[in-house]
């Protein structure tokens, strides 16, 4: 062999020439892709977080339960208020929970306010299959 280090650039290593094949350069960057999928990652973020807050976040329906009585091994009556826009209706899903937390009644309810109020104060009667423990809204959304 007559190639000797010194003809090689500094930190190169040293390969037979032909053994392994060519060599390959260094990958190039691609900026515009890495940019494509951050621009394609924000816009299905966007979608989903407006899709999910139409869904459950709407400020305009709340709801929240005065209290709830009139318990028996059937049934439980709800007494709630909903905040809707003003003359709106909407549809309230309420639930009753046994001791355990476990599910045993669930209805939907229509409630609508005059035409120039934002509260509706609401009663319902929630039929169970056991003995509630607690009766409870779980979220309201307008109607349609």
């Amino acid at each position: 062999m007559t190639e000797t280090h010194a003809t090689l650039p500094p930190g190169a290593p040293a390969f037979p020439p032909g053994r392994y094949g060519r060599r390959r350069e260094p990958g190039r960057r691609r900026p515009l892709l890495v940019a494509l999928l951050v621009v394609a990652l924000v816009a299905v973020m966007t979608l989903v977080a407006v899709r999910l807050y139409r869904q459950y976040g709407d400020p305009n329906y709340d709801a929240e339960v005065i209290t709830y009585t009139g318990i028996t091994d059937s049934q439980v009556v709800v007494d709630f208020r909903v905040t809707v826009p003003k003359g709106g209706s909407a549809v309230c899903l309420l639930r009753a929970r046994d001791r355990d937390g476990a599910e045993v009644g669930r209805e939907e309810v229509t409630v609508t306010a005059r035409p120039d109020q934002r509260q509706v104060t609401a009663q319902h009667r929630v039929a169970t299959t056991a003995r509630p423990f607690v009766g409870e809204v779980l979220r309201c959304r307008p109607v349609g």
